[in-house]
């Protein structure tokens, strides 16, 4: 549990939670003496803060959202709907749901912990953020752990960045030794120089933070704005979903005989995959990194589904993290396949191998490098192309040849099977180099240096 600075450790409540698939943090807030707290920016798994708040003997009695939240659903709905919680917000959000509007300024009374708004917009218009007693700050997606948010998900990303730079402004006008909780941490989509910790200072960001080294305006908003970082095609959706009726829990998926016609995700370690999987099956393994992030690149929101798991236990918790990222429409799973396909793997001595062939004869190999364009720059294999995972799903695929073997890579193996298994899927002859990737390769790599690098 982060530390609570000051002089009133002895009665407040204030515990950190972090989504390690997702990047995201929430907070439990309290006073301890009068057995009252709130949770700020919930996930949808609301089962984590009521369990801390019973072992604190609290009552959770709001939630505090800090804006309309696009790459998780929140848990507000299911803490209306099951314990008749209200949740605050700033009325710029135009939520569809009862909720108890915030203003700037104002002062939140939780026993006697006070929580001050502070409005906060860029990265969305409502965006707020909390100031605790005046000695620590939870600044949702405003200032993070050695970056800022990204301003282009509900306006114009210019038009965000330049409320985002008054905004930083106000935060930092806090004093030096408040305390400083983002609603993301490194491994969230919202930010791309993030820092490790989990928690910083106003007076160390000032001084770090690439983000508050602008001194002037337009030079931190035309930063601020070409910032490209992708974004799932569900972000839509999950801001419809956040910002509409509250969002209730679903019943587990059931186990099915089969799946029909339906597209089936396959959520094994790929090893599992690879050996044998139902016919047309992409693999994302939920023991991996992002599996929300990489399945709401992958999978159609629109469309019914159908998880291919080891056991129940792993189905169900497959659907938790799909449901935290607005995939509901799970139809079952299926733990023992009637039919299996294979996927082929390629180590990295006879990828070397296939390289060398493949230059000595003009190309003929189809290298797929499925990485970002911002990691190729650091080096990639002579006469691979590029095409992220998360494209060929998307009319990535449509410049490669369906007549010749595809080999897929990326920095360490975990995408190049996703991004495989997709391929396989689409009827290409798809291999995955799974045991390593370009950090391991000892072949020749091209680096590339942009315009003014």
């Amino acid at each position: 549990m982060p530390s609570y600075p000051g002089a009133t450790l002895e009665i407040v409540l204030f515990r950190q939670f972090v989504d390690e698939d997702l990047g995201c943090g929430s907070y439990l807030v309290g006073d301890l003496q009068a057995r009252q707290a709130v949770v700020v920016d919930p996930a949808f798994a609301i089962e984590q803060y009521l369990d801390a708040a019973a072992e604190a003997g609290v009552a959770i009695t709001g939630v505090l959202e800090t804006h309309t939240h696009a790459d998780h659903v929140s848990g507000h709905g299911r803490f209306a709907l099951e314990h008749g919680i209200p949740t605050s917000i700033h009325p710029i959000a135009e939520p569809e749901y009862p909720f108890v509007p915030l203003a700037d300024a104002e002062t939140v009374r939780v026993g006697d912990v006070r929580i001050r708004v502070v409005h906060t917009p860029g990265h969305r218009p409502e965006h707020c953020a909390f100031v605790v007693d005046e000695t620590l700050v939870l600044t949702g997606d405003s200032l993070f752990v050695g970056d800022a948010a990204r301003p282009d998900l509900a306006v114009a990303a210019r038009e965000g960045a330049t409320d985002l730079f008054h905004s930083l402004a106000r935060l930092t006008a806090l004093d030096d030794a408040v305390e400083v909780y983002p609603g993301h941490v490194a491994g969230s989509l919202c930010g791309v120089a993030m820092r490790p910790e989990r928690s910083t200072t106003i007076g160390h960001e000032r001084v770090s933070n690439t983000a508050l080294a602008f001194e002037d305006e337009q030079e931190f908003v035309l930063a601020s704005a070409s910032v490209s970082t992708p974004r799932p095609p569900t972000t839509e959706l999950v801001v419809e979903l956040n910002r509409g009726p509250w969002v209730a829990l679903p019943e587990p998926p059931s186990e099915l005989a089969a799946p029909g016609d339906l597209p089936v995700l396959d959520v094994r370690p790929f090893a599992d995959h690879a050996a044998g999987h139902l016919p047309g099956a992409v693999n994302v393994p939920l023991r991996g990194s992002s599996f929300g992030t990489k399945a709401a690149f992958l999978v159609d929101p629109e469309l019914p589904l159908v998880l291919q798991a080891g056991s129940r236990d792993e189905a169900e918790a497959a659907a938790a993290e799909l449901w935290a990222v607005g995939l509901f429409r799970i139809d079952g799973y299926v733990v023992d396949p009637t039919a299996a396909e294979t996927l082929a793997t390629v180590d990295l001595p006879t990828l070397t191998r296939l390289v060398e062939e493949s230059s000595a004869n003009g190309g003929t190999l189809q290298l797929v490098d499925v990485r970002e364009p911002s990691e190729r720059d650091t080096g990639y294999i002579p006469g691979s192309r590029n095409i992220p995972y998360r494209l060929l799903g998307r009319g990535g695929a449509d410049s490669l040849d369906p007549a010749q073997p595809v080999v897929t890579i990326c920095e360490s193996g975990a995408r190049a099977g996703v991004a495989a298994s997709l391929l396989r899927s689409k009827g290409f002859d798809a291999r995955a180099v799974a045991d390593g990737g370009i950090a391991d390769y000892e072949g020749e790599l091209v680096t590339f240096r942009r315009c003014g690098s």
